[in-house]
């Protein structure tokens, strides 16, 4: 995978979005993810049913691809547990287009 950088103009949130939906099928496995559409209103616990030792490895792969540039943990620690399994796909696309210099959703 290529490096993101804001200037690229690749840090869209349709570009993040396919990536993560990436990643995600990655660590969920791929059958899986084939038949659910990761949209932006998917979330992890409830469509996904990503559980957490996958949801650890989903962190570990971000944190791979894109640094501390979206510091994954912090983001994570700013949230309780009610807010984590209540998290959209689209959250995390949010968090990772602005950390990488893109617009904040509406902006």
């Amino acid at each position: 995978m290529t490096a993101l950088t804001p200037l690229d103009g690749a840090a869209t949130h349709g570009a993040v979005l396919a990536e993560v939906a990436r990643m995600v099928a990655s660590v969920i496995g791929e059958d899986y993810v084939t038949e659910a559409d990761i949209t932006p209103e998917t979330a992890f616990y409830d469509d996904l049913e990503i559980e957490s030792i996958e949801f650890i490895a989903l962190g570990e792969v971000l944190q791979a691809r894109y640094g501390e540039r979206i510091d994954f943990p912090a983001w994570i620690a700013t949230m309780d547990v009610d807010e984590i399994i209540a998290m959209h796909v689209g959250q995390l696309v949010d968090h990772i287009v602005v950390a990488l210099g893109g617009e904040a959703p509406g902006g």
